[in-house]
């Protein structure tokens, strides 16, 4: 392993992730081995991830964010001001951006990644001002969202996950929402908005068949079929990014997007609640240097390449 020339890294630890308590030592241990002075900054919510940055990137040559994905995408809007590349920790319950970026899951693997100190420039995507790498989304991802106790998320991982989605499914309605693309406006019911930046989200299912983080375009779907029982149909179909050949799914590829509700809803990014329409989604290509493996880009279009 080669060392890193960058020597002081601030280490974002969120002990209240699923698997937060258990990264901090393996993840120190090997930044110290690998020439690191590592800084070790707690926190409890996701606004003072920012704060923290903000306050000690000068400190710092390398920012790492030890968490699940809404942590790191917490960190997105400080770590471009600062302009210091980013290391990922997966510590959360889907992890679907390390997914993506081909990022071990192991913490001290993860770790390794850094010290080895490959980089590669990748995109975020912003709604209403709020940044998100994975995917934002209004409609079913928002209610559960909304829904999911935290105590419950960090105890049952996934299967907390799905079972709070029956629940959601059981009651879900569809809602009206007008579409702007490219200045054309498109009104539709639906059940869901979601909008992709990279090309993971949701424990592994994919955005977009095509999608990739470094692409520079964002990647819409829309659920606007009339009976959601339809979606145990589409569910192979959602792992591979192959859901737009049903016609109940609209899509589109777009740099920016506009999306305005009847009345004001919930937008969830990368699993937490940030805003509500109306939505002014678009994405900033190349805005972040994040640490990958040499060959994160090599084949991002298998969904093979992401379970463990």
């Amino acid at each position: 392993m080669t060392p890193n020339t960058a020597k002081r890294a601030l280490l974002l630890h969120n002990a209240k992730a699923r698997q937060g308590e258990n990264a901090l030592e393996p993840v120190r241990s090997r930044l110290v081995a690998g020439g690191f002075a590592v800084t070790v900054e707690p926190f409890e919510n996701l606004p003072e991830i920012a704060r923290d940055i903000t306050r000690l990137h000068r400190s710092a040559d390398v920012i790492v964010v030890c968490g699940g994905d809404g942590s790191i995408s917490s960190a997105a809007a400080a770590v471009i001001e600062s302009g210091l590349p980013l290391g990922i920790i997966p510590a959360g319950t889907a992890n679907d951006l390390a997914r993506t970026l081909s990022i071990p899951l192991d913490f001290a693997a993860a770790a390794d990644v850094i010290v080895a100190g490959h980089k590669r420039q990748i995109d975020v995507g912003t709604v209403n001002g709020h940044a998100f790498f994975n995917v934002a989304s209004i409609g079913l991802s928002s209610d559960l969202a909304q829904r999911l106790d935290p105590g419950i998320k960090k105890k049952f991982g996934r299967l907390g996950y799905a079972v709070a989605a029956l629940g959601i499914l059981a009651g879900a309605r569809r809602f009206r929402a007008r579409i702007v693309e490219k200045g054309r406006a498109t009104t539709v019911k639906t059940y869901q908005i979601a909008i992709g930046n990279g090309r993971l989200y949701g424990g592994g299912n994919v955005v977009e068949e095509t999608a990739a983080i470094d692409d520079g375009a964002l990647d819409l779907y829309s659920l606007e079929m009339r009976n959601l029982w339809k979606l145990a149909l589409m569910v192979r179909a959602f792992r591979t990014g192959t859901h737009g050949a049903w016609n109940e799914v609209r899509t589109a590829r777009c740099v920016e997007f506009d999306i305005e509700t009847r009345r004001p809803m919930p937008i969830n990014t990368d699993g937490e609640i940030v805003t509500a329409t109306p939505a002014h989604f678009r994405v900033l290509p190349a805005a972040v240097t994040v640490f990958t493996p040499p060959d994160s880009g090599a084949d991002m279009r298998s969904p093979l390449l992401y379970h463990r």
